[in-house]
């Protein structure tokens, strides 16, 4: 019934990395704008001054923040008319400086230092046509961004999925046909099934969003059961925005339905606070991994010299919208830790699909210790420099769990997991497993900045206890 996805034409870029690149320019042009001032207003560079490099540091830190919360350098930045982008470049390039001249005047800072007068007029013009005659252009030739299953093979079904294919980066993974719907032409994908097979196609391939392509008249029943099923998943769905032809009327925002259709997630859409939780993820991942390199490379060669294996374990887990990936961790089991699992299954001391076991034979000696106190999870900090993982979120299941899921279980997979949730601070393995659902439900439908930094607080004094862990 799940046919293999077709093959789409190789593109020249991953997904996003025009804005990586976009950002990571602008970063030196700010420094470059900076220091090109000095010079420009007749002052001396003073490298070797302390103060300078507080302003440099400033600079770039506001840029990132203030691009972050922006959304500036979003990875659908393209999609953006290009007014609007002018204005957000301008808003960032005045905030930025004013931040560092409030910063002047604090640090007390002699005004020639870094010079300011020319770092607009330099910064503006420079980031604006970079960003117009360059990285837009480049990111339209990234590979698609996200992948889609659409709902319906009639016209309007196989009408939307050209759209989606050819204007707006996303791929089409297959069609569902609704009941007594035929197409006189073939769709740009393989037919999977019917309407009937959605849940299971769900369970199956992993799905960014699904496009209900219906007829409100002839399928509004089967429209419905799909909203309902794309719900207790937790995976967003769009539905068509028009239902009426129209002669003269147009929309009042024809961004927010610039596909034909009105999307739907099942939580709270902060595109701003969560492009400041991507950065804090960078951050803080890239710096925990400099400052905690020694312990990192001690324990490394404790793993490799007090017991026969690899250093790193890798292990297979499911992620955003059932995408897989392979979590990193320090081995603190036996090599062939899998092949005994089936044998302590009788000994699962936890409910669900979930094994944990609190005396476990495979665990090494040096293991018992690194799990205590989750040492063993430090290399995960990689994955979420890589953005398989964030900081906070539901952990990540394996594969052999999740086909044991309920359908509503199943929505923990709506968020990028993490390194920490609820769960890992309201007793780990001392609650049960349906408990431990509810707890990551809780965390996803109450979302926010501030609920992560409580959590993260939470999680230190777990961490050097070792409380509830095994």
């Amino acid at each position: 019934m799940v046919g293999p996805k077709p093959e789409s034409p190789p593109s020249r870029f991953a997904p996003g990395f025009a804005a990586k690149l976009n950002l990571a320019v602008d970063v030196v042009l700010v420094v470059a704008a900076l220091l090109i001032s000095t010079t420009m207003m007749g002052h001396d560079l003073h490298l070797e001054r302390t103060d300078v490099w507080v302003l440099l540091g400033v600079g770039v830190v506001s840029w990132l923040v203030v691009g972050t919360a922006l959304c500036l350098y979003d990875v659908r930045f393209a999609d953006r008319e290009r007014l609007d982008d002018l204005a957000l470049i301008s808003i960032q390039v005045m905030v930025v400086t004013v931040v560092l001249f409030v910063t002047r005047l604090v640090m007390g800072t002699e005004s020639w230092i870094v010079a300011l007068s020319m770092f607009p007029p330099l910064l503006w013009p420079s980031v604006a046509l970079l960003r117009l005659k360059l990285f837009r252009n480049l990111s339209v030739q990234e590979e698609p961004l996200d992948e889609v299953l659409i709902l319906g093979v009639g016209a309007m079904g196989r009408l939307t999925g050209e759209d989606l294919n050819n204007k707006h980066r996303r791929k089409v993974i297959g069609f569902l046909s609704f009941s007594n719907e035929s197409s006189t032409t073939a769709p740009p994908a393989p037919v999977l099934g019917t309407a009937k097979n959605l849940e299971h196609i769900l369970c199956t391939v992993p799905v960014d969003e699904v496009y209900i392509a219906g007829n409100m008249l002839k399928h509004s029943a089967e429209m419905q059961a799909a909203v309902k099923l794309c719900e207790n998943f937790g995976i967003p769905f769009a539905l068509p925005a028009y239902h009426f032809r129209f002669d003269r009327a147009r929309p009042v925002d024809d961004h927010a339905i610039s596909d034909g259709y009105l999307h739907f997630m099942t939580h709270a859409f902060r595109p701003h606070q969560m492009a400041l939780k991507r950065l804090f993820d960078i951050v803080s991942s890239a710096a925990a991994l400099a400052v905690l390199s020694p312990l990192l490379i001690g324990v490394a060669l404790g793993v490799k010299f007090t017991s026969r294996g690899p250093m790193f374990f890798k292990q297979k887990r499911v992620g955003l919208h059932g995408k897989t990936f392979h979590m990193l961790k320090f081995r603190s089991m036996v090599v062939n830790a899998e092949e005994l699992k089936a044998k302590l299954e009788a000994h699962n001391e936890q409910t669900g699909p979930v094994f944990k076991m609190k005396n476990d034979p495979r665990i090494t000696r040096i293991g018992r210790f690194i799990r205590k106190y989750s040492i063993d999870e430090l290399p995960q900090l990689i994955n979420v420099l890589r953005g398989e993982m964030s900081v906070v979120g539901p952990r990540p299941p394996i594969p052999s769990e999740v086909e044991k899921y309920a359908a509503w279980q199943r929505r923990r997979l709506s968020v990028r997991p993490g390194l920490t949730c609820i769960w890992q601070v309201s007793g780990r393995n001392q609650i049960s497993f349906e408990e431990w659902m509810y707890l990551d439900m809780q965390y996803i439908d109450h979302w926010s900045l501030k609920n992560d930094i409580n959590l993260i607080l939470k999680t230190v004094p777990v961490v050097l206890t070792g409380s509830g862990a095994s």
